[in-house]
């Protein structure tokens, strides 16, 4: 596995837009403040073309111009570090132009983004053997005070901090909007992580692994594409064993369990460590009498490997920085979840 450098002090940031760009409310101004945000802690940026461009169909731009601008960014020694603009909803359509053997062949440069993203974080670490971080996308870091989240994320692509624990707190209806960009979290929710099997009083649950995943709505629609490179990956990384992590976005708790169940029959689980289940979108909604905890640890039980479940991983803020291809260390003692990367530079 191939890792990045990690930001060096007044070092560039760029940032690009392979999914949807910055140029609505409340996007346009909480990304406007991060850049100013960057520029007063001595860091430049530079944006790519389709930063503030929205012209193409759930993206920023056409598919190749959106693959046109990542492959450039990536390879360019104009920035240190790539974040993403942000989510969106046809990213797939860009993969066929991403250029992963320019990708291998370019030095190794630290991408974050989450949600849509996954359809890059995830194909760099099975295709192109490159490490990346499911993290938030740029808009994020324009709050007027950053969330431990946030500063937990940034620190990661500095390299200043490689271990990071839960937050107490989490938001279940955003406040964010035109009329306050730059807004912090609505935190009214308790931390509420569980686990499988769970763990006994003054006992820890532990495992170590190399991380894989990402948003699962993105994940079901590359599998069994010529882009689907996990029978390799876990070939490749048979010794290491794979921790996955996965969250929802649109998928209700139906669409979530049919979603996993594509997945292991796809034999992608068949080395598996580990689960990692961030809160999903759809979070505390039932079908037929169950949530997603049940839908989803029934059909993983078989495994007879750790789940643990809601964890600060993906769209339900705050979010933990998750370097996906990396190996990790995890543990959780009932109440407190710890995971710490394992980078070699």
């Amino acid at each position: 596995m191939r890792y990045p450098e990690f930001l060096k002090d007044g070092g560039t940031i760029g940032f690009v837009a392979p999914s949807m760009g910055c140029t609505t409310e409340p996007y346009r101004s909480a990304f406007d403040n991060a850049i100013k945000r960057f520029h007063s802690m001595g860091y430049k940026t530079i944006e790519g073309p389709n930063c503030r461009c929205d012209s193409g169909i759930g993206i920023s731009n056409t598919p190749k111009k959106c693959a046109e601008e990542l492959n450039e960014s990536y390879a360019s020694a104009d920035s240190d570090v790539l974040i993403s603009c942000g989510g969106g909803e046809l990213m797939c359509e860009v993969v066929p132009y991403i250029d992963f053997e320019r990708v291998k062949q370019s030095k190794p440069k630290w991408y974050m983004g989450y949600s849509d993203n996954t359809n890059f974080t995830f194909l760099e670490a099975t295709i192109a053997d490159t490490a990346g971080i499911y993290g938030p996308c740029a808009g994020s870091f324009g709050m007027e005070v950053w969330h431990e989240s946030l500063t937990d994320a940034f620190n990661l692509l500095c390299g200043r901090k490689l271990s990071f624990t839960n937050y107490p707190m989490w938001e279940k209806e955003s406040i964010k909007d035109e009329n306050a960009p730059f807004v912090g979290y609505n935190l009214t929710e308790k931390s509420c992580i569980s686990s499988i099997p769970t763990v006994a009083k003054e006992s820890r649950l532990t495992m170590r692994g190399r991380l894989l995943g990402g948003c699962m709505d993105c994940l079901i629609n590359l599998l069994g594409t010529s882009f689907d490179h996990v029978r390799e990956f876990n070939e490749r990384y048979s010794d290491d064993g794979i921790i996955w992590f996965l969250e929802a976005c649109d998928l209700n708790v139906m669409g979530m369990r049919r979603a996993m169940w594509q997945m292991k029959n796809a034999g992608w689980f068949s080395n598996v460590k580990g689960f990692l289940i961030g809160r999903p979108a759809h979070f505390g909604e039932e079908m037929f009498g169950i949530d997603h905890r049940q839908a989803l640890s029934s059909l993983l039980r078989e495994f007879n490997v750790p789940i643990i479940m809601d964890l600060d991983i993906g769209h339900m803020s705050p979010m933990m920085p998750v370097v996906c291809g990396s190996m990790a260390d995890v543990s959780f003692d009932g109440s407190n979840f710890t995971i710490s990367y394992d980078i070699e530079q």
